[in-house]
């Protein structure tokens, strides 16, 4: 039976050969949206200011009209200023490769992350892949070209 927060929708997630052991990713708490995912990495040494393609150990195949958001966890940003490098990140329902996560160390000393410790959660959105089209007019509105606080609004 599925939660009330939870979706009807699967993902499917397969152990690559040497990962018996990770847990697949999963919501700490029922209303949480994000999927914690883990190192599937002995050791990595996270040094300041230099990002790093983190192994989960999984591959992921998901639903077409879906994307997957890699996104930091804040726990992670805030105790040991590390962020997901390119958040959010985006998995694509046509990629069939190992999950990587790019970590980048915003601290002054260098950052320890240890096999089976959670680096980044996954938050799953349908999206919607539009028509572009090319035109020699848009339409115009009350805001027009204002951009990067014209609003005046904080």
């Amino acid at each position: 039976m599925t939660h009330p927060d939870e979706s009807p929708l699967e993902v499917r997630f397969k152990r690559l050969p040497g990962n018996p052991d990770l847990a697949l990713p999963e919501r700490a708490t029922t209303g949480a949206a994000g999927h914690d995912i883990r190192s599937a990495e002995t050791e990595v040494i996270l040094e300041p200011g230099v990002p790093r393609a983190v192994r989960t150990g999984l591959a992921v195949e998901i639903s077409s009209g879906i994307e997957c958001q890699v996104r930091p966890r804040s726990g992670l940003a805030l105790r040991r200023a590390v962020i997901v490098a390119n958040a959010p990140g985006t998995i694509d329902s046509d990629y069939r490769g190992e999950v990587k996560v790019i970590l980048l160390n915003l601290g002054r000393e260098p950052v320890r992350i240890a096999r089976g410790e959670r680096i980044a959660q996954l938050v799953f959105a349908r999206y919607e892949a539009p028509r572009v089209t090319e035109v020699t007019e848009i339409s115009d509105t009350e805001r027009g070209v204002g951009g990067f606080g014209s609003t005046g609004r904080d």
